[in-house]
Parts: C-alpha cells; structure tokens; sequence
C-alpha cells in the first residue's frame, strides 16, 4: 500500500501555493476502495487500502495532507509493524503542526517509510531510515522508495518536468495526470535484478508501471490555490495500463 512516486511543489506557483501528483503503485489484487469521502471518518477524501485499512495519500477538508512511500532496503518486515498507511490518517486527524507531529512518531514501529506530511503554509518530510524529520521550505520535490530528492531517474525525470510545467504556468489536471503517465523505463544502470528478474527489475524503474500482477493503480493530482480551495483528482488503471475511471472532489477550507 505505496504511493512510489511523488512530485511536490511547495510556494513555486502565485495560483496554486501547493501541487502534489503521485502514483501508487500496488499489486493489482490487492483489494482497495477508489478515492471517496470516508463514511467513519468524514473530514478525510482518499483512497482505502481495504487489507491494512490506512491510505497511502489523503486529504482533510481543514487543508492538510500526507503521502507515505516504502523504503526498498533489505531489512525485513515483521508481522508486527504498524501499517504506514496509519502515519497518513492519523496526521490529518491531528492539529499538530507537521513538523510536531513527526517528530512524534515511533520509526521503530514501522517497516522502513517515506513520509510528506503538510498544510498549505508548511510541509514536512520523515524518513525511519534518515534520522530525524525536517521541514521543507519552498522549492521542488521528489520522492519515490529511496530518500527524499534521491538519485533514480524517475525522480529527476518527473521534477523536471514539474519545473518545465511551473516555468510555462502551464501546471493543471491535465498536464500533471500526464507527467504521471510516463512509461518509459529507467536506465540499464539502476536495474537491481538480484530478487525481482530483470524484466520485472527494469519495468519499476518507469514512473508509471505496467505489469500483469503489480503496477501503477492510480495517479492523483492535488491542487491548493491562493484562494484556500482544493482539488484532488485521481485516475485508476487496471492491469493494462488502461484507465478505468476518474474521481474529482473539491472543497474550501474553513476560515
């Protein structure tokens, strides 16, 4: 339950002070509810993970938001960890500032994350594999299962096609669902074989994944303006690499 790739823009625009695009990529059976409005919880718009019940990127309707990646290393994964996708709920249930909150968090506890968590004046990056949390000051971000702005192609392909985007004033729905729809594939160099095969080792290193059993499940776009109004766009696929179907949700934060 991973978003793999994240592209995040933080003061880099007049119109839109917040831009985040992502994808999730996830085995395809693993059981999962699209974007909706959370019946339990009904301040929070996401996607569901139905096996672990967290999220791997939501919204509040207060104007905060939180995505979580894994961390790809070879250290192993106890039956006891707490789900991340809990790190992306519980922050948009709480009021503390980003930076307070994850500063909180046990990194024991969980299998190695990437954690963005903020509000449309301040955000926020944790790592349980890089010490201790800071803040995120304006500029561009990338982030898939390494650290933060790591060194993989897809991560510096997609934040300079988020640059190109901000630089032409030409960021919208359309164009960042199509920045996350990049299929190509990375280079031979950062193909790691050793546990996956080279095929399946050389298609993750796409930004936008397509295999028979694991790939990218959706792409969502998030979009605060000036004005204090939020957008949050997700696209499903299906095994294919074929749409299946668009959510749109819109709301204003409270004064």
């Amino acid at each position: 339950m991973i978003v793999c790739l994240v592209v995040l823009a933080v003061g880099q625009s007049q119109e839109y002070p917040l831009i985040l695009a992502g994808n999730r990529d996830e085995f395809h059976a693993r059981p999962t509810q699209k974007a909706h409005w959370w019946s339990d919880k009904p301040n929070i718009v996401g996607g569901r993970d139905l096996q672990a019940g967290g999220t791997w990127l939501a919204l509040h309707r207060d104007g905060r938001y939180a995505a979580v990646t894994n961390f790809r290393d070879a250290e192993p994964v106890s039956p006891g960890f707490r789900s991340r996708g809990h790190l992306v709920t519980e922050f948009l249930e709480s009021d503390q500032p980003p930076l307070r909150y994850l500063e909180a968090i046990d990194g024991t506890a969980y299998a190695g994350f990437n954690l963005i968590v903020g509000d449309i004046n301040n955000a926020a990056f944790l790592s349980n594999r890089d010490g201790r949390p800071r803040s995120l000051p304006a500029g561009l971000y990338g982030l898939s299962n390494e650290l933060l702005d790591g060194p993989w192609d897809k991560v510096r392909r997609s934040k300079e096609a988020l640059a190109e985007l901000l630089a032409r004033n030409t960021a919208n729905e359309t164009t960042l669902l199509r920045l996350l729809d990049d299929r190509r594939k990375g280079p031979i160099e950062e193909v790691d074989s050793s546990s996956l095969g080279f095929a399946k080792a050389h298609a993750i290193t796409a930004p936008f994944i397509v295999m028979p059993d694991y790939g990218t499940r959706c792409s969502t776009v998030v979009l605060a303006d000036s004005s204090g109004k939020w957008r949050m766009v997700e696209r499903r696929f299906d095994p294919h690499g074929m749409s299946t179907g668009d959510s749109r949700f819109t709301f204003a934060t409270r004064p």
